[in-house]
C-alpha cells in the first residue's frame, strides 16, 4: 500500500445518500480476488446505460451522461464527496478496492457504514466525515462551470479550498498513522518480521518434529 502523501485533488460530488456497495461495484463483478481493475466498473448501473459484464470492453459501452462520473469537469477526480450512509449493504471489499483502482483517494461523507469504513483505511483510502453543513457548503461549490479543488493534508487533519477556507477533520491516530506510512495488515505484521523470525527459530529448536526434522 502506497503511503498517503498531501495533494490537491478535483472534487466530484455524488450527491445520493445511503449508497450501498452492490451500487458501487455490482456482484457480477466479484468473481477476481486481486485488487486491480475493477475501476471501469465502478457505480457501472449508474454510468453505463446498458447491463455490464465482466471482461466487457467498456470503451464501446453506452454512457449516461447524466451521472457525475461522465462529466468533463470532474474527469480523473480523486476526492469523492457524497451524502449519509456511504458503503452500506454487504461488507464487499470490492468496494473499496474499486474506488482506488478507479483514483479515488478521499472520500467525504457526513456519516459512513461501519464495515465499509474500516475497509477504506485497509485499503489505502482516507474516509471524513464531516457535519452536513459542511458538507452542503462543499456540494454548492463544486457545482460552478469549473470543478473545486481540495488540498488534503492528513498529517495536519485540514482540507483547504482553492480559497484558503481550511476544514480540519478528525481520524483515528492508529489508522492515521498507518495510511501515512503506507501500511495495510501485511505491512503491520511485517514491522514485526524479526521477532517472528525469533520465534520460529526457538519453535524449530524446541519442537523440530512438527518442521518434518
Amino acid at each position: 500500500m502506497d503511503k498517503f502523501e498531501k495533494f490537491t485533488g478535483v472534487v466530484v460530488p455524488l450527491d445520493r445518500a445511503n449508497v450501498d456497495t452492490d451500487a458501487v461495484i455490482p456482484k457480477q463483478f466479484l468473481k477476481s480476488i486481486k485488487r486491480s481493475g475493477f475501476g471501469p466498473n465502478l457505480f457501472d448501473e449508474w454510468r453505463y446505460l446498458d447491463q455490464g459484464q465482466p471482461d466487457t470492453d467498456n470503451s464501446s459501452r453506452p454512457l449516461n451522461k447524466g451521472f457525475v462520473l461522465n462529466d468533463p469537469r470532474y474527469r480523473d477526480g480523486q476526492i469523492l464527496l457524497t451524502r449519509d450512509n456511504f458503503g452500506c449493504g454487504s461488507s464487499r471489499e470490492h468496494a473499496p478496492w474499486a474506488l482506488a483502482d478507479y483514483g479515488f483517494k478521499v472520500i467525504i461523507a457526513p456519516s459512513f457504514a461501519d464495515i465499509f469504513f474500516n475497509n477504506c483505511f485497509k485499503n489505502g483510502i482516507l474516509p471524513i466525515v464531516l457535519e452536513s453543513e459542511y458538507v452542503d457548503n462543499l456540494f454548492r461549490e463544486s457545482d460552478g462551470e469549473t470543478a473545486l479543488e481540495l488540498t488534503v493534508d492528513l498529517d495536519a487533519q485540514t482540507l483547504t479550498v482553492a480559497g484558503g477556507e481550511k476544514i480540519t477533520f478528525d481520524v483515528d491516530p492508529f489508522r492515521k498513522h498507518c495510511l501515512l506510512e503506507g501500511l495495510d495488515d501485511i505491512g503491520l505484521t511485517l514491522e514485526h518480521s524479526e521477532r517472528i523470525r525469533a520465534f520460529e527459530e526457538k519453535r524449530r529448536a524446541r519442537a523440530p518434529w512438527i518442521f518434518g526434522e
